[in-house]
């Protein structure tokens, strides 16, 4: 009798161990087919982002995030590639490019990086509120001559030239950004094609001083 009980328990559960065996077996089935487990939804990626630019992506210059809501999904695709690949954030003087790639590279797939930058680009901008001072507006037209080419007179970017909206971006980070191309912190990367159209750019403003004043000029473009 023992035996018979014992026999069965072993077939129930020689059975059970087959059903789970199959069901895993179309699981990975579907996986492979699928190429990658399903992209998360955008509000769970974004959590991660959240932590330095903020719930709503306006930024936070503690942490050294600039604002990023609103920016074009290309734009935003394009810089996540460069950080997760390493044209960004490599250089041994981009500390702040270091905190931002960890952040790309947590990224598993194309799928992820689109979604990410799908539910950014979604945001609503804002005029950020001015943080840096001494710089001549007026000094800063004449300056930004050279980026027109690139940028538009008025600004809003140029997709065609991978040239992102300057509209709602902070004075401190536009200032920080073209120190970095002007000594070749960005733009040297052979990763960073974009950056080596741009650092030429920057390298006509003589000094610190012309920094300001061309940023200043761009903050009167904000609307």
């Amino acid at each position: 009798m023992m035996t018979t009980i014992a026999g069965r328990a072993v077939r129930k559960a020689t059975a059970a161990r087959g059903l789970l065996v199959g069901c895993w077996a179309l699981f990975s089935a579907a996986c492979s087919v699928a190429g990658s487990p399903p992209t998360p939804p955008s509000h769970e990626l974004f959590q991660l982002c959240q932590q330095c630019h903020g719930e709503n992506a306006l930024g936070n210059q503690k942490v050294n995030a600039p604002s990023i809501a609103g920016l074009p999904q290309w734009y935003l695709e394009e810089q996540l590639k460069k950080f997760k690949a390493g044209g960004r954030g490599t250089h041994f003087d981009d500390i702040t490019g270091m905190q931002m790639r960890p952040m790309a590279m947590s990224l598993n797939n194309e799928g992820e990086i689109k979604t990410i930058a799908a539910h950014v680009a979604s945001l609503q901008p804002q005029k950020p509120t001015p943080a840096l001072h001494g710089g001549d507006a007026n000094k800063g037209k004449a300056l930004y001559a050279p980026c027109v080419a690139c940028h538009q007179a008025d600004g809003g970017g140029n997709e065609a030239l991978k040239a992102p909206p300057l509209t709602h971006a902070n004075d401190w980070y536009l200032a920080a950004q073209l120190k970095k191309f002007k000594v070749g912190v960005r733009g040297t990367n052979p990763l960073d094609q974009s950056g080596a159209l741009m650092r030429p750019m920057a390298q006509t403003l003589p000094d610190d001083q012309a920094i300001a004043d061309v940023v200043a000029y761009i903050t009167t473009l904000q609307k």
